[in-house]
């Protein structure tokens, strides 16, 4: 009997260790997605539909390949992907746009307000219910995000030629980004992984390429081409794919607590990166935000609900109840 708890806590070990490393590479991915979208723009180049293109083109290629390996049939009509993919492309839109403006620690933490439409969202049209404890850790997070927008007002400077101008695109963003999420969600309950991530990266690219076609073709026209610029593009691609493809499989493997910390500590890559790449200083009001959302992220995660959740999953009893997705706090 002693021998079989050692056992199960000696697995229980690997099994978190396992968790918080692919987290960590999960968080990663979202860094070197804000880091390559801000290094684009700061080389000039005014081209979000083009940036998401390439995450778009890899997920498509790389997952299209094994729908067709396995020559499956859609489970999901095509036309609620073709909704998604268009939502999925605005969300990206909207936040690369915003590096124009604003500085990456700003995009950054914003992203977290994805958290609070999720929870508008959900609660009104798919009837999930959020303890008292939730909301107060969403109210953190607000409060967090609110001394972002107080101190790129002016009260504490930040980079940026227009930082208000550049949070404003960021909510926007996270707007579409929930939207996207809640759908996502709605799918990969019903459907293969492969067949959503597949059919998201198709209809967004062809989404990308339209407006790409539409709004772009000046901007483009304009960019001084140089290995440093393409760099942003590939990296943008790579790193956006790492993110869709992983986020998956951290929370199969550990729900909502652990993907929830892990991808805090994203917004601290976005500092360190700020500071040592950019040479720009952080105001303190930053590190204030950081610690109220990382509270606030925290103790919406440690609910009652969600460890009821992981107990019936951990006893092989299935939950059919929606129940909220850490990845809707930032989405590429």
């Amino acid at each position: 009997m002693t021998s079989a708890i050692s056992n199960s806590e000696s697995g229980g070990f690997w099994r978190v260790l396992y968790v918080v490393l692919l987290g960590q590479l999960v968080s990663f991915a979202m860094a070197l997605m804000s880091f390559s979208s801000s290094l684009s723009a700061n080389l000039g180049v005014d081209a979000p539909f083009t940036l998401a293109f390439f995450s778009y083109f890899a997920l498509t290629s790389v997952f299209g390949s094994v729908l067709l390996y396995r020559r499956q049939k859609l489970k999901i009509s095509w036309y609620w992907y073709v909704l998604l993919g268009f939502v999925d492309v605005q969300g990206a839109y909207f936040v690369n746009k915003a590096y124009q403006f604003s500085s990456i620690t700003s995009v950054t933490i914003l992203d977290c307000w994805t958290v609070v439409w999720v929870i508008i969202l959900t609660w009104i049209f798919l009837g999930t219910k959020y303890s008292l404890w939730q909301f107060f850790g969403a109210a953190l997070c607000v409060s967090g995000l609110c001394l972002v927008l107080l101190s790129d007002s002016g009260v504490g400077g930040s980079g940026g030629p227009n930082p208000v101008l550049g949070d404003i695109l960021v909510i926007v963003g996270t707007c579409f980004f929930a939207l996207s999420n809640v759908g996502e969600e709605f799918c990969v309950k019903r459907v293969d992984r492969v067949e959503v991530l597949t059919m998201l990266g198709l209809f967004g690219m062809l989404s990308s390429v339209v407006e790409m076609t539409l709004c772009e073709r000046k901007s483009l026209g304009s960019v001084s081409w140089s290995p440093e610029v393409i760099l942003t593009f590939v990296g943008y691609g790579i790193s956006g794919f790492m993110f869709c493809s992983l986020t998956p499989l951290v929370l199969q493997a550990s729900g909502a607590t652990l993907f929830n910390l892990s991808l805090l500590t994203a917004d601290m890559w976005a500092v360190l990166i700020r500071v040592f790449f950019y040479h720009q200083k952080v105001d303190w009001l930053y590190y204030v935000s950081f610690v109220l959302v990382g509270i606030g992220l925290v103790i919406y995660s440690k609910t009652e609900k969600h460890l009821d959740d992981y107990v019936k999953l951990e006893n092989g009893v299935a939950d059919q109840r929606y129940t909220l997705l850490p990845q809707e706090a930032v989405q590429v």
